[in-house]
């Protein structure tokens, strides 16, 4: 099956060789690339010492930048939405990793178990405010350094004409909401994939999903769970009845 990609490029590297090990031809579109702000993570870390939460794993990327100046705060418990997002974190160095499997607002609440006060959420922009929210609902006292930007990118004429000319992909994998909304404000995109193309929309969550044109609505399957592994599940005909 041919698989559109329109994650980061760094992401979609992975995602990419995920498709291939599970015989898909991947197809890769990003749409949004990583600005990172070292200086304003590290002046974060510089003045607070409680525990650090992060919703993506960009976050982690912005400290692995840090080298030498993380180590300080490598035993700083760490809060993480997603299982891939925890490892990486384990990977850089921290020790006392604890993550959630559902949205920002279940991190909230294990945040909430775990008795953390004080947390540092290292976040970027643009994003849900999930998070946030449920940590002022539930009494949380916490501050946000703003340490990366993911910048649109739009793609030409040319790269667009190259993916869909030959052969349509047959899925299109959105990972995030702003993701599927550039998608579709890209007129020759909107247009590569009429009503009935036949290609599927392959959403990471309901609020992905919200940003999938009315039209286009029951080419929808939105992932069991807000994880990688339960998103591709469904390229194996594994679905879920849209929720939109």
């Amino acid at each position: 099956m041919r698989v559109l990609v329109t994650r980061p490029a760094h992401s979609a590297t992975r995602t990419a060789q995920r498709l291939r090990d599970m015989g898909h031809e991947p197809l890769l579109l990003p749409l949004r690339q990583p600005l990172h702000d070292s200086v304003a993570a590290l002046a974060a870390l510089a003045t607070t010492s409680g525990a650090i939460a992060v919703t993506s794993a960009e976050a982690i990327r912005v400290l692995s930048a840090l080298g030498e100046k993380l180590r300080p705060h490598l035993a700083r418990p760490l809060f993480a939405v997603g299982e891939t997002t925890a490892e990486e974190a384990r990977s850089l160095g921290f020790r006392s990793v604890a993550s959630s499997q559902g949205n920002g607002r279940d991190l909230a609440d294990l945040v909430a178990t775990q008795g953390a006060d004080g947390l540092l959420y290292l976040a970027g922009w643009p994003r849900a405010e999930t998070f946030e929210a449920g940590l002022r609902e539930l009494g949380i006292r916490f501050s946000i350094a703003e340490c990366y930007r993911m910048q649109p990118i739009v793609p030409g004429p040319a790269e667009i004409e190259a993916i869909f000319s030959r052969s349509r992909p047959e899925a299109i994998l959105f990972y995030s909401r702003q993701t599927a909304e550039d998608f579709f404000r890209v007129p020759e995109l909107r247009s590569a994939v009429p009503e009935h193309s036949g290609i599927r929309f392959l959403c990471l969550s309901e609020a992905v999903a919200e940003a999938i044109p009315t039209a286009l609505k029951k080419a929808v399957t939105i992932s069991p769970m807000t994880d990688e592994k339960s998103l591709l599940s469904l390229l194996r005909g594994s679905t879920r009845p849209n929720l939109i």
